[in-house]
């Protein structure tokens, strides 16, 4: 049996991905979400969540057990060889659970949303790449909004993620979010009648 054609969806933080990927899950498309995953291969009592406590303290660890998840943001975001030591931990099992996931779809097409696609390996397991894109003002504005954080750590997140000018050169397809809801679905709908299209002539295998 082949694997549905998959598309990667991602996008630069606070970009808005997360709302056109519920507008393609509103389309009946299976959609998986790298974030969910990541918090679920932390889970206690999983071995990626020992490993975070032995490489990085136990202080990292919350009373009930889990992941003191903004700590350890705050943390990796400030040091990039502490990143790197998470996403030796994490991706691995991270890209297991994927994969696991987009071959057990029967939809025409799936989507994979991951913020770091393009940083990652992750690109590996999709066929076709589609950023949704903003601009630097309004994704600094959504950012301070949204998690209530500083300016200082909002600016090192931006910068741990791929450059606009990176992921847009490896984008397929390109969404503008930096308009109004109906103009985002008015996109996310074109996107669809294409990605069906392109599913129906993908070769088998």
């Amino acid at each position: 049996m082949s694997r549905p054609f998959t598309v990667g969806l991602t996008g630069g933080i606070a970009s808005g991905k997360t709302t056109a990927a519920n507008l393609f899950i509103e389309l009946g498309v299976p959609l998986l979400d790298a974030d969910d995953v990541s918090r679920a291969v932390v889970a206690p009592p999983s071995p990626a969540l020992a490993a975070i406590a032995e490489r990085f303290g136990a202080g990292f660890i919350l009373a009930d057990g889990t992941l003191d998840r903004r700590r350890l943001r705050e943390h990796v975001f400030a040091d990039p060889a502490a990143l790197r030591a998470l996403e030796a931990i994490t991706h691995p099992l991270i890209r297991a659970h994927i994969r696991a996931w987009r071959d057990a779809q029967s939809q025409p097409y799936c989507i994979l949303s991951a913020a770091i696609l393009v940083e990652s390996s992750m690109h590996s397991m999709v066929d076709r790449i589609l950023v949704v894109d903003v601009s630097p003002a309004c994704q600094m504005e959504r950012l301070l909004s949204r998690d209530g954080i500083t300016q200082a750590l909002a600016l090192q997140m931006i910068a741990a993620q791929a450059a606009p000018e990176l992921r847009r050169a490896r984008a397929d397809d390109l969404v503008d979010n930096s308009g109004d809801r109906p103009a985002l679905t008015a996109q996310v709908q074109r996107l669809h009648r294409l990605y069906v299209a392109l599913a129906a002539r993908k070769p088998a295998g």
